[in-house]
């Protein structure tokens, strides 16, 4: 049965989910795997092989009882709902449901569908006995590793609000697989970076870039708490990431979470991974430069952010600020002493405070984002690391600044 759904009703819908199992009302489930699918019928029973032959740590089957999976079927036009269906029909020991629906033009895209998923992921788990209470997230044209959801409740288990998996694609020819891999040395190499100047107990290196809906997960408290996943239409991942940092959710990037995305091209959103493949398909056909964000620019901010957490930690825990350290940050930035000392006081969250000091820091200052060739980027950040006090008092890699106050790492 096909859901029908207007777009003034999305917010108000019950889904209709088809399932083997009678008691899947009462349940004492950890996880609640939510998937997405539109058009996936030439990946989506691989995709649920996967997750239905999941393996603990030990490498011993993961007990029936500790995950359940829900996939929505969307405005598809293939044989995805019926695919679905028929994988609960042969293995009724998997707690698997499966809906359909056909939502309204113009809500028929990812952050809709993600944002439903989850929000039923997490009522079923507020009514779940168990004390974890994990949503993790995937995609239809994805395979998860065999110890993903052990993977994920031992992240969790260490007291993280979330985790973000590594998402690895499988080789195929032909698709700019040689930028996808500068990328992503240049955006880990970044994150090794922050980890030195910004540390976080909680996401120590080795740690990764990544947090999205292809292996993602957080628990049903946070997700409630950071208002729940925002319905866009596309970069809805990247969206509810903010609004966990904004909420100073103990985010963990680990390498130890993985699965394993097709290469296509032919993507379901208009602005996502895929897209970004078709572009450097077509800039490695013309060998054009790749270039990323000016690396100096970049540690410098993790330098000027990791002040300004101490400072408002500082405040959080002893309701003082060091006038003297936050006033020359001040002259440095030309900005309101004053200002920053009531922003400080007045925020409940870091993150919140953060992104507003961003926002009105490059308004005032006009800045512009510049630009670097991302193999200089890679050399650059490959020096810093190797020698992070040297480097890190540095403009540029022709000279020699010593630090300022502000800079201490």
């Amino acid at each position: 049965m096909v859901t029908k759904v207007q777009s003034s009703k999305v917010e108000n819908v019950t889904l209709s989910f088809y399932s083997g199992r009678k008691d899947c009302a009462a349940n004492a489930y950890e996880v609640c795997v939510i998937v997405p699918v539109r058009n996936e019928a030439n990946h989506l029973y691989q995709t649920l092989d996967a997750l239905r032959l999941q393996v603990g740590l030990n490498c011993m089957p993961l007990p029936p009882d500790i995950y359940e999976v829900l996939v929505l079927v969307n405005n598809s036009s293939d044989d995805s709902c019926q695919i679905a269906r028929q994988y609960v029909a042969d293995f009724p020991d998997f707690n698997l449901s499966v809906a359909n629906i056909h939502l309204d033009e113009s809500q028929a895209h990812i952050g809709t569908v993600r944002r439903l998923l989850m929000d039923e992921a997490y009522k079923r788990l507020t009514r779940s006995f168990s004390q974890k209470r994990i949503i993790a997230s995937t995609d239809g044209d994805t395979l998860v590793d065999s110890q993903w959801i052990s993977q994920i409740i031992a992240e969790i288990d260490k007291g993280n609000d979330a985790v973000g998996g590594r998402i690895l694609t499988r080789r195929e020819s032909g698709n700019g697989r040689a930028y996808h891999l500068r990328d992503v040395t240049y955006r880990c190499l970044l994150a090794q970076a922050e980890c030195i100047l910004d540390p976080q107990i909680h996401n120590p290196y080795p740690c990764h870039h990544q947090y999205f809906g292809a292996n993602m997960a957080v628990t049903a408290d946070m997700y409630q708490q950071a208002g729940r996943l925002p319905v866009v239409p596309f970069l809805e991942d990247v969206a509810f990431h903010k609004a966990l940092v904004d909420h100073d959710a103990k985010i963990r990037n680990s390498f130890s979470v993985k699965v394993y995305t097709s290469s296509r091209k032919d993507g379901r959103v208009a602005v996502g991974f895929s897209e970004q493949l078709r572009r450097w398909q077509n800039e490695e056909k013309i060998y054009q430069t790749q270039m990323v964000e000016d690396v100096q620019v970049l540690l410098d901010m993790f330098r000027v952010r990791n002040f300004l957490r101490k400072s408002w930690s500082s405040y959080q825990q002893n309701q003082k600020i060091d006038a003297h350290d936050l006033e020359q940050f001040a002259i440095m930035f030309d900005m309101d002493c004053e200002l920053i000392k009531a922003k400080i006081v007045e925020a409940k969250h870091f993150g919140q405070f953060w992104h507003a000091f961003s926002e009105t820091t490059a308004k005032s200052l006009h800045r512009t984002v510049t630009f670097q060739p991302i193999k200089q980027a890679i050399l650059q950040l490959r020096k810093f690391i190797k020698n992070a006090d040297f480097i890190s008092s540095q403009r540029n890699l022709n000279d020699n600044f010593q630090p300022v106050s502000y800079v201490r790492v």
